[in-house]
């Protein structure tokens, strides 16, 4: 059960590749956005993951970018005949799919320095949607680009945080969520009433029950978010209170 108080700035991620469906790429990319987004300000509300298909690409992304200020997109913009998100955004916005002249020389550059061929395939990473602004990508030179409110990225990790830290810093964010945990022995089936009653009366706030089972007992990790320090402290005052009131009832 969640209630959130201030508004803020929302984001969708659209994760991108057969390989995450199958179960043959574990993905840590939805993990890390959410966690440096709620530092940041800005809320994640929903996460999608579609196969290498361009009819499904184009639908998720329609649906995400107009309920979203901001869509992040992971996977799918490499060398190889699978990597189809370009061409899958530029139809999603109605754009010509280009050569992007900036992205072009930046890869040609980066592979003469290394004494290898700019093949076709690796012109491939080049190509964006017209009128596409670039996204730097300071671990293999090719970039990501972004197209109105859409931010295209790469899937390999370690590429998809680099440009991220890109991005962020141009993103306005909202306040930044602070949050606390509370260790409750108690399971939901004994705190939802209680903890409804206090989610009600701390409006400024969103409270999340997250159930534990050890093979012997239920517990609860309740966890207690809010961008306002004082509301934040009163609502974990008035949860300590409920379980300690449990506890009482118990003895």
């Amino acid at each position: 059960m969640t209630h959130q108080g201030e508004t803020a700035p929302t984001a969708a991620m659209l994760a991108i590749g057969d390989e995450l469906l199958s179960g043959r790429t574990k993905d840590r990319n939805i993990a890390h956005l959410a966690s440096v987004l709620t530092l940041t300000g800005i809320d994640l509300k929903e996460v999608r993951i579609v196969a290498d298909d361009q009819g499904a690409i184009v639908d998720a992304l329609n649906a995400l970018r107009g309920r979203y200020d901001h869509v992040f997109t992971s996977g799918g913009i490499g060398p190889t005949h699978d990597d189809i998100t370009a061409e899958a955004v530029a139809l999603a916005f109605g754009l010509p799919l280009i050569q992007h002249l900036e992205a072009m020389d930046r890869l040609a550059r980066h592979y003469a320095s290394r004494d290898l061929p700019f093949t076709e395939a690796r012109m491939r990473m080049a190509r964006t949607p017209e009128g596409a602004t670039l996204i730097d990508n300071p671990v293999s030179v090719a970039p990501g680009f972004q197209v109105e409110n859409v931010f295209v990225m790469a899937g390999v990790p370690g590429i998809f945080t680099a440009m991220l830290d890109n991005v962020l810093p141009t993103l306005p964010g909202g306040p930044v969520m602070q949050s606390a945990s509370v260790a409750c022995p108690f399971g939901e089936g004994d705190i939802g009433g209680p903890l409804a009653e206090i989610q009600r009366q701390h409006p400024g706030t969103a409270i999340g029950s997250y159930p534990r089972f050890d093979g012997q007992r239920y517990s609860t990790e309740l966890v207690i978010r809010s961008r306002d320090a004082d509301a934040l402290s009163a609502a974990r005052e008035a949860v300590e209170a409920m379980i300690d009131g449990l506890k009482a009832k118990a003895a």
